[in-house]
């Protein structure tokens, strides 16, 4: 195996030749990522014989983890816009937040979505609503991504019932849960608006491949065409129904056993799970279908499952860069040259960012920085309940730092946004950045008031 600054090295090198190899010459996103995972796994010492596997294994657990979720969630997304759904459903918010601020309204929705349920089933399940919004509203596409991206990001890493903050809870010892969750909403309120405000600044300098899509229609055009829409509670149905599965599902799985043992946490937990949520979700939808015949069960169907099989790939391939990273054992390298250093509440943020950068998963992040931690809160004077809340919630703010190409959320917002690799870059992942560095302010201020 590679060791110390080389792996840094070769990271860096695997990160550039994916952005110079699909912004200046074009290359699609698949074919770039799978290349890169194997000049990473070169370049990182991984076995000959074992890069393969390495590859395999990351692309196929990534496909296990989410692959249901985004076709189911790409077949209600269809529906939802065939139907007239996903207008009504633009039409119900505009009428509750006004037209002047629709990415802020879709900023709150990902804050409020994003506690009980992953950021990237969250994303897959309001792209619709959002593109709709972006239609009703003419405001630009990439803006509306950015904001709905960086609000669901905000509570993720932040906010239990997400599985991340729990874990950093239960690492550093942590049992009042409820004050894990108090204070990772404070923080991740700035987080929040920090994307929002980025999004509104930046988002209108780029362009997503929907903004031309959209533009063949104009919203009267399109409503229209649609006739009589559905109402409003079966248009918001198949998104509802799996963000309140999805979130009894996570209450329940509660280490304090808030439903009990028996059978009934059961049933929560088991129709919780985002993939059974999103698959009931799709049922609902279906109640959304003017007629049940080749057209609809078919047609609709089928190209919805055709859209979802390029954002499958791209996700996945990411999936197997992120494992060929894992397995070269740089996020760890990172960790414990950082972990001697004496930086008090703004190690951990440090530590679980570098992480986060290196490999690309959150929770990778926050559970691997918070067991580095435990030892060291008394040495930086956080040995504290409140000290050690406040560590969960700096972990988390490092756990947002940064989304780019060996993150699986990446590739789901920008598939799902029609962002080209480089813009993503100039969005998400600078979004992201300014995301967490606002949330580890927050978690300073906090720290001068609360210790």
């Amino acid at each position: 195996m590679t060791s110390g600054l080389m792996l840094i090295l070769a990271l860096v090198i695997t990160i550039l030749f994916i952005v110079i190899v699909t912004s200046k010459f074009k290359m699609h996103p698949f074919l770039a990522l799978i290349l890169a995972s194997y000049l990473l796994a070169f370049m990182g010492g991984i076995p000959t014989a074992k890069v393969a596997d390495a590859i395999n294994s990351g692309f196929g657990g990534t496909l296990t983890s989410i692959g249901i979720v985004i076709i189911a969630g790409c077949i209600i997304g269809t529906i939802l816009e065939k139907s007239g759904a996903a207008i009504k459903m633009a039409d119900v918010v505009i009428k509750l937040v006004g037209k002047k601020r629709p990415a802020l309204a879709m900023s709150i929705i990902g804050y409020i979505v994003s506690i009980p349920v992953f950021c990237d089933s969250g994303f897959v399940i309001l792209s619709s609503l959002n593109k709709s919004l972006a239609k009703r509203t003419k405001t630009s596409m990439v803006t509306m991504t950015i904001a709905l991206s960086t609000g669901l990001y905000a509570t993720h890493t932040l906010v239990p019932p997400t599985p991340g903050p729990i874990a950093a809870a239960a690492n550093l010892k942590v049992e009042n849960l409820l004050l894990v969750i108090l204070v990772g909403m404070v923080v991740a309120i700035p987080a929040a608006l920090v994307g929002y405000l980025f999004a509104i600044k930046q988002g209108p300098k780029y362009t997503s491949k929907f903004d031309a899509e959209d533009n063949l229609d104009t919203y009267e055009a399109e409503l229209e065409k649609k006739g009589k829409l559905p109402s409003a509670w079966k248009s918001f149905a198949p998104i509802i129904i799996p963000i309140l599965l999805m979130a009894i599902g996570s209450i329940a799985g509660f280490p304090s056993n808030p439903f009990g043992k028996g059978v009934f946490k059961t049933i929560c937990v088991f129709f919780g799970t985002p993939v059974n949520a999103l698959l009931i979700g799709m049922f609902f939808s279906f109640t959304l279908l003017p007629k049940f015949n080749m057209e609809t069960l078919n047609e609709w169907v089928g190209a919805s499952i055709k859209d979802a099989a390029i954002i499958l790939v791209v996700t996945a391939a990411g999936g197997s860069l992120g494992n060929v990273i894992k397995q070269t054992n740089v996020g760890t390298y990172i960790g414990q040259s950082l972990s001697g250093l004496n930086l008090g509440i703004f190690l951990p943020f440090i530590i679980a960012a570098a992480l986060k950068t290196a490999q690309g998963s959150s929770t990778v992040a926050i559970v691997t920085t918070s067991a580095l931690m435990y030892p060291l809160l008394p040495s930086l004077g956080l040995s504290s309940v409140m000290g050690a809340v406040l560590v969960v919630a700096a972990v988390g703010a490092g756990a947002m730092t940064v989304s780019h190409a060996n993150d699986s959320y990446f590739w789901v917002v920008s598939q799902f946004g029609g962002l080209d690799v480089k813009t993503a870059y100039k969005t998400q992942t600078v979004g992201t950045l300014l995301e967490g560095i606002a949330a580890i302010l927050m978690v300073y201020i906090l720290s001068l008031i609360l210790l």
